[in-house]
């Protein structure tokens, strides 16, 4: 954590009044949308590179990503004078790409799709010697990623649950490893959307369960399969695992951007969605909330409106 903390933000704790008094309990916002590169992965890929030798930094860095991850490895290689090598597939809005590029990431366009870009990027590895930097399935993109529990536990001590977006795991498998080393009575939930519940259907089966494809307004944990290393943290650690409804996601976007004039991305309103949608059954007086992202394509807004718009419990949601 002091490692980290002359490099990321300590980012805010929000509360909202109206929030409180709809769910009747209250709740914390941890606001990694307003992380360094718009996100919480700026944490875990700062802190992998750490651990890196000066070697290993001057040989480079290599990922593939078109989100999130993308962004925080540049970011992160800039700070500690690694090159980065980022593969995106083709069709990636250029909006992306040129962000990326600005943080100082070689942005390498392959392939049709993701899992395209993925090849190319491991060939790339395998031919270079550069380090692999997973997006979720790493021990120490993990531990950078529980950083997040630590500070917001430091900022509100009452916290007796926290709930979490989860895509491959990292991010809620570094929260609950943290949480529960400060306070093992801590609860921690994990959120997944419905069209991409990999890890939801694998805690709660027992068994790994992977998706032929995945469909959400949420990309940032829109992920088909659990990571190998993150599912075990997952069954150990977490409590329990929750689905919420694009349109639950949608209206959590809305809510947040005109009551609490904040934008976040599907992925970041998922743990606010999943408040909403189940708040009887999560037995929390003080609720901290990972809002773990901001990047929101600001052309989608009219689709968020639209899903915002059919939810029947949105009245309750604005009372």
């Amino acid at each position: 954590m002091q490692r980290l903390a002359p490099l990321v933000h300590r980012t805010p704790l929000l509360t909202s009044q109206t929030t409180n008094q709809a769910l009747g309990k209250y709740v914390y916002f941890k606001m990694e949308n307003q992380q360094k590169t718009g996100a919480f992965k700026f944490r875990g890929a700062t802190y992998k590179l750490m651990q890196l030798k000066r070697r290993q930094l001057d040989q480079g860095v290599v990922t593939a990503s078109a989100g999130n991850h993308a962004q925080g490895v540049a970011y992160a290689a800039r700070k500690l004078g690694a090159k980065a090598t980022i593969f995106m597939a083709e069709k990636t809005p250029q909006a992306k790409v040129d962000a990326t590029r600005n943080y100082g990431a070689e942005v390498v366009l392959s392939g049709e799709t993701f899992q395209e870009a993925y090849e190319a990027s491991m060939d790339h590895q395998l031919r270079t010697g550069a380090t692999y930097i997973h997006p979720f399935d790493d021990y120490d993109v993990m531990a950078g990623q529980g950083t997040v529990a630590m500070e917001l536990l430091r900022q509100e001590d009452r916290v007796d649950t926290i709930l979490v977006p989860v895509g491959g795991g990292g991010l809620i498998s570094g929260i609950a490893v943290a949480a529960k080393h400060v306070n093992r009575n801590m609860k921690v939930i994990g959120v997944q959307a419905e069209g991409a519940a990999a890890i939801y259907k694998s805690f709660h089966t027992g068994k790994t369960e992977n998706l032929h494809a995945v469909q959400t307004i949420a990309e940032g944990i829109a992920v088909k399969k659990p990571g190998e290393r993150t599912l075990p943290l997952i069954r150990q650690y977490v409590d329990n695992m929750i689905t919420v409804s694009d349109e639950a996601i949608a209206s959590s976007i809305v809510y947040m951007l005109e009551r609490n004039k904040t934008l976040m991305e599907g992925a970041g309103a998922a743990a606010i969605a999943a408040l909403f949608t189940h708040n009887e059954q999560i037995k929390s007086r003080h609720c901290g909330v990972i809002v773990s992202g901001g990047n929101m394509d600001i052309s989608t807004m009219p689709k968020i409106q639209e899903l915002a718009a059919r939810l029947s419990h949105r009245e309750l949601v604005y009372s």
